[in-house]
């Protein structure tokens, strides 16, 4: 059965913002950013047809963006991948957040969070939307205690780096 676009395209803009999210805690630059917005969404809409439910979809997109940005670090930067038919996949306009003050605002903030883990930073980015360490543990496979752990000392590692 092939997907549905509009479907597709309605989920994408309810949820669009934890895209966002991602592209801004793994993307350095605004290029990278847009480079690794494009590529989730070609892992999402090709993804999509086969996404049964079985979980929310915020679940389930919030783990195609990581770990496309995971795979994405892993890869030579400069490869450049041709789709055959660029056509097919439905293209939500990036739009970065233009609010500069905000910006400035979290600046110290997502400089000390690029220096963590690539692990370190999905689940900061996890945190701070207010997911549960069930909801993380779903996301990220790794166990709730664990994940308690990684918290309380990626917590203690920010704090040092944005007094600074």
């Amino acid at each position: 059965m092939k997907p549905d676009k509009q479907q597709f395209l309605q989920l994408i803009k309810e949820h669009e913002l934890l895209i966002f999210k991602v592209c801004r805690i793994y993307g350095h630059t605004d290029h990278e950013r847009q480079d690794l917005y494009q590529e989730i969404m070609i892992q999402l809409w090709k993804g999509f047809e086969s996404f049964r439910g079985e979980a929310k979809f915020t679940t389930w997109m919030y783990r195609v963006a990581v770990y496309t940005a995971i795979s994405g670090i892993r890869k030579t930067k400069n490869s450049k991948v041709e789709y055959r038919d660029p056509t097919q996949i439905p293209e939500p306009s990036f739009h970065p957040d233009d609010g500069k003050e905000r910006e400035q605002q979290l600046a110290a903030l997502y400089d000390a969070i690029k220096t963590l883990d690539e692990i370190s930073k999905a689940i900061v980015m996890l945190y701070l939307d207010d997911k549960s360490y069930q909801e993380m543990e779903d996301i990220l496979g790794i166990n709730e205690a664990h994940l308690r752990v990684k918290m309380s000392r990626i917590k203690e590692r920010l704090k040092k780096l944005t007094k600074n």
